[in-house]
């Protein structure tokens, strides 16, 4: 039961509902100069090790492959950084509970109609997109997006496009000035 929960759960990754915000946050080596990597290729083992469907792994990779042409970098076999990506996701958990209630008395207290409750649950799914320097096999760049995921195949191709837009606008870092 927990594998076909999981499944479920993977199944809804990187489908975020249209209300939902994503939020981005980005760490990286301040020590590399970011101009030096012009090319790029996929790394087949971080990718292949991502636990989401083969078709999901499609959309991701052909939307980070459109975002960092779009910035100037070159698909290569001879690359100077490795896209890798991986994810995760959690369930929340949301209790709305109103006893202020319409009708007679205080509830739950008296007899009456009572107030309105809820409980709904959502799925959170964090997008880790790593940029790898090829040469020293070391990670240069980490981006990652983070929103609520839904089963909506109709909206999954668009807020996948969205969320990795999103990540690859904070690349490549701005430079320090020393």
């Amino acid at each position: 039961m927990k594998t076909l929960t999981f499944a479920l759960l993977l199944l809804g990754f990187m489908t975020l509902t249209s209300c939902s915000s994503i939020k981005v946050a980005t760490d990286y080596d301040k020590e590399k100069n970011f101009d030096n990597y012009n090319t790029f290729a996929f790394y087949k083992p971080g990718i292949d090790a991502a636990e989401i469907s083969d078709l999901d792994k499609k959309r991701i990779l052909r939307a980070i492959e459109r975002e960092l042409v779009a910035k100037g970098m070159i698909k290569n076999s001879n690359p100077s950084l490795l896209v890798s990506i991986f994810t995760e996701s959690r369930e929340n958990v949301n209790v709305y509970q109103n006893n202020f209630g319409y009708g007679w008395g205080w509830n739950p207290y008296f007899w009456g109609p009572g107030g309105y409750n809820s409980v709904s649950t959502n799925v959170e799914g964090t997008l880790y997109i790593d940029l790898i320097d090829a040469e020293k096999n070391e990670l240069v760049w980490q981006g990652l997006g983070t929103g609520i995921l839904s089963l909506d195949m109709d909206k999954k191709e668009k807020k996948i496009n969205e969320i990795v837009t999103k990540i690859l606008e904070e690349y490549p870092p701005e430079r320090n000035q020393k």
